[in-house]
Parts: C-alpha cells; sequence; structure tokens
C-alpha cells in the first residue's frame, strides 16, 4: 500500500529542542524515498558532527546577504548574531527529484513562507512544558548560557504563535516519542 499526502512540501515547524530533528529524522528511516529534506543555509559554523550540504549548507555572512538580497532565499532569520534561511533552489531541487519537501524552520520563516505561492500544509511541534524544553536545550551541552537564555526567550515567541488560531494545519506535542511520531504521521498521510 503507498501512503498519499495531502502536499507536495511541508513545513515543519517547532522551538529549538521540541524534537523535529528526532521525529523527521525517524520518518526519513521509515520512508526513505518519499521525501526530500530542504537543507537550510546558515552563516553559523558547523556543531560536531554536522556535514556541508547535509545538515546545512554553511556559508559566509557576507555571501548569504548578496543571496537574500537577490531573492533568492523563500525566507531568512538572524538569531544569535546567525543567519538561517531556506533558499528557492533548494526547495526546487528536492521537488524536482520527485519527493516531498519538507522544510524545518523558525516561526520567521513560517510567516515568510505564508507570503509565497508555495502553499505547502504547516505541522508545529511542540514540547509539553517550557521546562521540558529547558531540559532538553541544556541537555544538550552545545551551548553557551547566553545561547540556551536566548533559545528560551525564542520559544516562548514561538510557542505562543504556534498556539494562535490557524497559524499550522497540525499540532504535534511531542510527551512521548511514539505518540508523537504517529501524531506526524497522521498529519502528513491521507489514507
Amino acid at each position: 500500500m503507498t501512503m498519499q499526502t495531502a502536499a507536495k512540501i511541508f513545513v515543519i515547524s517547532g522551538p529549538s529542542g521540541s524534537g523535529k530533528s528526532t521525529l523527521l529524522k525517524r520518518l526519513f528511516n521509515e520512508y526513505p524515498d518519499t521525501f526530500g529534506f530542504s537543507v537550510s543555509h546558515t552563516t553559523r559554523k558547523p556543531r560536531p558532527g554536522e556535514v556541508n550540504g547535509k545538515d546545512y549548507h554553511f556559508v559566509e555572512k557576507e555571501r548569504m546577504q548578496q543571496e537574500v538580497s537577490a531573492g533568492k532565499f523563500i525566507e531568512s532569520a538572524t538569531f544569535s548574531g546567525n543567519m538561517y534561511g531556506t533558499s528557492i533552489k533548494s526547495v526546487e531541487d528536492v521537488v524536482d527529484s520527485g519527493k516531498i519537501c519538507m522544510l524545518d524552520i523558525d516561526m520567521q520563516g513560517v510567516k515568510s513562507v505564508k507570503a509565497t505561492q508555495l502553499n505547502p500544509r504547516y505541522i508545529f511541534v511542540r514540547p509539553p512544558s517550557i521546562e521540558i524544553l529547558e531540559q532538553r536545550l541544556r541537555g544538550r551541552g552545545t551551548e553557551t548560557e547566553e545561547a540556551v537564555t536566548a533559545r528560551l526567550e525564542a520559544s516562548k515567541r514561538e510557542l505562543e504563535y504556534g498556539d494562535t488560531q490557524g497559524a499550522y494545519d497540525r499540532i504535534v506535542v511531542n510527551d512521548d516519542l511514539e505518540k508523537a511520531y504517529n501524531s506526524l504521521k497522521d498529519a502528513i498521510f491521507v489514507a
């Protein structure tokens, strides 16, 4: 039985530490030929284990600013001094390959995508509470206290936006990985 989806592009959003990456990795492992990941660009340096072109396209700030100004990006945002964004080409590459494009972007990016002609389905992944989110962020051990505090402040704004009526097509609460994963699949696949 082949699974059908309601769209060719999905926007997955949620605060840092909500579990988006974990859920998407599992989805891609279960359906390796169905989905393609739109690889975002960033001006931040790679974290240990991250691969250029797979996790992100790591670029110099000046080059990214030029390409954003030239209209080559669907969305871009600056967070903690680093730029992040989704290029039009990265989405086209996935759709042209015949796969369903998954965009993993923040709240600012969601608002930018809503201003385009893309017409994706929007899914918000939220943690069960801000306290659990904080535990997850601190548990990573990869960021300074200042960065964790900034991410928590941004997370509060993202959670408020996620609760706004009509902002997203579906909300997935990641309190239990199995339940959250099944909820994500329900949001994507139409029987």
